[in-house]
């Protein structure tokens, strides 16, 4: 492995450790105080070099082995992301800064990523509300919802907390970096997620059967589009529809398309591409009639007119 193959596993690595330490729903360590004869949960940790307790809920065992849980797979997460930070240095790394305008976007992806992902979880058929999905993506867990729905959320969160990290920002918009995403939205359903498909499959209601994708024509292809010249909420739609069209993956080529397609409009400082809830029916129909006559006009032209948001300064 040549020295720079090193510095963006490790990178990848990093970052993904960062994105399942932000996913612990309680940081810091669990402590129980007694009131009136009474027993409470809260969860303590340093902030601004003070110590801070927060309230977590009234005691009970299974509550408070998920909060010693927690703060152990804080602690091996941090000495993680300290080894690779050291490793990377070690290597020469110096992470680049971001242009004030991608750091903006940055932000706007940071404040709508909750609704970004409800939106997600609606447009692959996940039971949820937005309460619902604002609880798993707070807390971890909700109540009214199966565990398949509840990890689907989950794992979407995690993968805008890999594509939001700041030096995954810098890292090229490629095979390697789509099949990582695909790889975290797929965890927990299928150990090879992030390979490329080897079976064939299908797609509801529609016609269209999606040739097994060969490797190295969707390597170039994937350059081929980003190299077009096009704008870039073009560019970002482009590989959004190619990765749906084509199937990559053995499941979540929707989810994975958009996050990947997002990942090169923030770090292009173009805002967000989100299918809004309401507009889900129109988008669906408007994407089997793509995939059976393989004409992105019209689903092209309704993605850049409702769901392309941009920041307004």
């Amino acid at each position: 492995m040549s020295e720079i193959e090193k510095i963006r596993s490790l990178i990848k690595e990093k970052a993904e450790a960062e994105a399942r330490l932000n996913m612990i729903p309680y940081d810091g360590s669990p402590e129980i105080k007694e009131t009136h004869g009474d027993s409470y949960l809260y969860v303590r940790k340093r902030v601004g070099g003070k110590l801070k307790s927060t309230y977590v809920g009234v005691y009970s065992e299974e509550l408070y082995q998920l909060l010693l849980r927690s703060a152990r797979d804080s602690r091996e997460l941090r000495k993680q992301i300290r080894k690779i930070t050291k490793q990377l240095a070690l290597l020469g790394y110096s992470p680049a800064e971001l242009s004030a305008e991608v750091l903006l976007n940055l932000d706007f992806a940071r404040a709508n990523m909750k609704s970004a992902i409800y939106d997600q979880a609606i447009l692959e058929g996940v039971s949820t509300t937005y309460p619902q999905t604002e609880s798993i993506i707070e807390n971890g867990t909700v109540n009214g919802m199966t565990a398949d729905d509840i990890q689907k959320v989950l794992n979407l969160k995690h993968a805008w907390e890999f594509v939001l990290d700041e030096d995954i920002l810098m890292a090229e918009d490629d095979y390697y970096l789509l099949s990582h995403i695909a790889k975290l939205i797929n965890e927990g359903f299928y150990y090879d997620g992030g390979s490329i498909r080897r079976v064939p499959v299908t797609i509801g209601g529609c016609d269209y059967i999606p040739p097994i994708p060969v490797e190295t024509n969707v390597k170039e292809t994937i350059k081929d589009i980003i190299a077009s010249g096009k704008e870039k909420i073009d560019v970002a739609i482009d590989l959004c529809l190619y990765c749906m069209r084509t199937q990559i993956f053995i499941d979540g080529n929707k989810r994975a398309a958009v996050i990947f397609a997002n990942h090169y409009l923030i770090a292009n400082g173009q805002g967000l591409l989100v299918i809004p809830e309401k507009d889900v029916p129109e988008f669906k129909k408007l994407l089997i009639e793509f995939y059976e006559g393989d004409d992105a006009g019209k689903v092209t032209a309704f993605l850049k007119k409702k769901c392309w948001r941009r920041m307004t300064l």
